[in-house]
């Protein structure tokens, strides 16, 4: 059944429409592209257009008009976030240190996976992953975690968010891989953006779901400090970590059933 919306804001919906249509373009729209994407005119696009720029949710360049960062700014403040990128952060700090390697913490937006927290990797050189940086689900290391580690309902309906922007899934190659990043506890696979780096991902498990992931985008040469199978122990170690810190009721009861 449709629940009928009893108030009408047509100018919120008209701004709320070309933020969505923003988010979902690959490139700047212009204002004619708006207008033509929203069946509306230029005269109440325009309107809309300047005071979304005017509270610094869209930029305007030479191409056109972009999102900001400051809806993504404005989630981050919220406290299941903030605590778990406040967890995170000091363990991550450790972690580069350790291996010589950069890493990134990600969760899931929608049909895509987010970064929401990344430390360089320490000495003058490295590969950084920038906070902000999106990607479908299945199209990333990272997401492929926070697709595995999930329950078999949530799993097919964070798909079908992904299906519902277009995008298309080998279901059969997924399956494949998501089971085998199941049985190994965390996924390695070479990075689909640069050779010679190869993302090593493991979740931040809470009641079993992964509530986020870690990866480390591993570059071999005189930079790193480990090799990329320590590398890999490390990673999983400061993943258990900020697990725990943020549940330590889980830590308590996995002590209570070793000595049961």
């Amino acid at each position: 059944m449709t629940t009928k919306v009893r108030y009408q804001a047509p100018a919120l919906t008209k701004g709320l429409e070309i933020l969505e249509l923003l988010a979902a373009s690959s490139a700047p729209l212009t204002m004619s592209d708006v207008s033509t994407a929203l069946g509306r005119s230029v005269s109440e696009i325009f309107r809309m257009l300047q005071v979304l720029e005017a509270h610094r949710y869209i930029a305007r360049g030479d191409d056109g008009y972009r999102l900001t960062n400051r809806l993504f700014a404005l989630s981050m403040g919220q406290p299941p976030v903030r605590d778990l990128v406040s967890t995170a952060l000091p363990v991550m700090r450790t972690l580069a240190r350790q291996t010589g390697q950069s890493c990134h913490l990600v969760v899931v937006s929608g049909a895509e996976m987010v970064a929401i927290a990344g430390v360089e990797a320490p000495g003058l050189s490295g590969f950084a992953v920038r906070v902000g940086y999106r990607r479908p689900l299945h199209r990333s290391a990272s997401g492929r975690i926070l697709l595995a580690f999930q329950p078999e309902d949530t799993r097919a309906a964070m798909l079908d968010e992904v299906r519902a922007t277009g995008d298309t899934i080998d279901d059969a190659a997924l399956a494949t891989q998501l089971a085998a990043i199941l049985a190994a506890g965390g996924g390695t696979s070479p990075s689909p953006l640069l050779n010679g780096i190869t993302d090593l991902s493991v979740p931040i498990l809470s009641f079993g779901a992964a509530r986020a992931a870690l990866t480390v985008p591993f570059v071999d040469g005189p930079g790193s400090l480990v090799p990329i199978a320590q590398t890999q122990d490390v990673l999983r170690a400061a993943a258990a970590t900020i697990a725990a810190a943020l549940d330590p009721a889980l830590g308590d009861l996995a002590g209570t059933a070793e000595t049961a």
